[in-house]
């Protein structure tokens, strides 16, 4: 089992052993479906999309779906992508990788992490509106709530590490630096899908922001 140690600096993951064989090239009828979540204006269509042309540079089928929501008003975003030699449907009933960069959507989406699966999440908050109003309380405890459906999370200050970067916007290609490393394919096809993904001026942020998220689990 892999622990979350939040507090604990010299944590290290042993991610090659997460998620069975993901680190190792997929066989035939073999699929492997990662989703992120988070709310509108995170960057999670981004982070979808990196990585579905990274699996795509390193010869995968890919299928992706994307469901907006309420995004502009700061609703859930939810990105899915769908690898493997043959892929014939985005649909995830369960995921074997689950990226949230917010912590109340990942209590929300840890129903559809598989057994054995894992759970990358952003230590941030964002308050909904409902619970301005008073309607809805923000859960406090997320680490507590997640134990109840996987021991296999962990949790990056994301947006922290971002803010040292210069630009918090980055901290979703920070979170998609530390997943690339349980990925089946190596960091020159991350690096050519950021170089297609991402516009010239942001480039370079977003190549320092991926590769602060793969140190951070290194």
């Amino acid at each position: 089992m892999i622990k979350n140690d939040n507090n604990n600096n010299n944590y290290k993951i042993n991610y090659q052993s997460i998620a069975g064989s993901s680190s190792s090239s997929l066989k035939n009828g073999e699929t492997l479906s990662v989703l992120f979540t988070g709310v509108g204006g995170q960057g999670i269509i981004l982070a979808t999309t990196v990585l579905a042309n990274a699996a795509i540079n390193a010869g995968y089928d890919v299928k992706v779906s994307e469901v907006h929501g309420m995004a502009q008003r700061g609703g859930s975003v939810e990105g899915s992508v769908r690898i493997g030699k043959k892929v014939f449907s985005p649909t995830i009933n369960s995921a074997d990788f689950i990226v949230a960069l917010e912590k109340l959507e990942a209590l929300r989406y840890a129903r559809k992490l598989k057994e054995g699966g894992f759970m990358l999440v952003s230590d941030y908050s964002i308050y909904p509106s409902t619970v301005f109003s008073g309607d809805v309380s923000y859960p406090e405890n997320a680490e507590e709530m997640l134990f109840k459906f996987t021991e296999n999370f962990f949790f990056i200050n994301a947006v922290e590490k971002a803010k040292n970067l210069g630009n918090t916007r980055v901290s979703n290609t920070i979170m998609v630096g530390a997943l690339s490393l349980m990925m089946p394919f190596g960091q020159d096809c991350w690096l050519d899908a950021i170089k297609d993904s991402v516009p010239g001026k942001a480039l370079q942020i977003n190549i320092e922001a991926f590769k602060s998220g793969r140190d951070f689990l290194k």
